[in-house]
């Protein structure tokens, strides 16, 4: 996916992790909750509430899921779940562009 028709987006932007992650949330059609962002190179570790899906637009990263002890590369092109009320760490090794789709 590289663009989200018909959407509402928030006009501040998410800054996270002293500004290695920054995202805007966006609200789809049907009221699904999306957030679409980047992530500079970096390790960081993100939790979760709810189920994502991380689909990756551009970018190459190693991630390790919560209770997993090897990291999975992933680029641009690809995706990868995590469960709810988990954790993941992500190794971005040049900026990755992300869609993160909730629930």
């Amino acid at each position: 996916m590289t663009s989200l028709d018909q959407v509402s987006v928030a006009a501040k932007a998410n800054i996270y992790f002293d500004g290695k992650c920054i995202s805007h949330s966006v609200v789809m059609a049907d009221g699904v909750r999306k957030s679409v962002g980047v992530i500079l190179p970096s390790t960081l570790t993100f939790n979760t509430d709810a189920p994502e899906i991380m689909e990756l637009i551009e970018g190459h990263c190693r991630v390790t899921l919560a209770g997993e002890t090897d990291a999975r590369a992933y680029q641009g092109g690809q995706s990868f779940s995590v469960p709810g009320n988990s954790s993941f760490v992500i190794e971005a090794l040049e900026p990755v562009h992300y869609i993160c789709h909730f629930g």
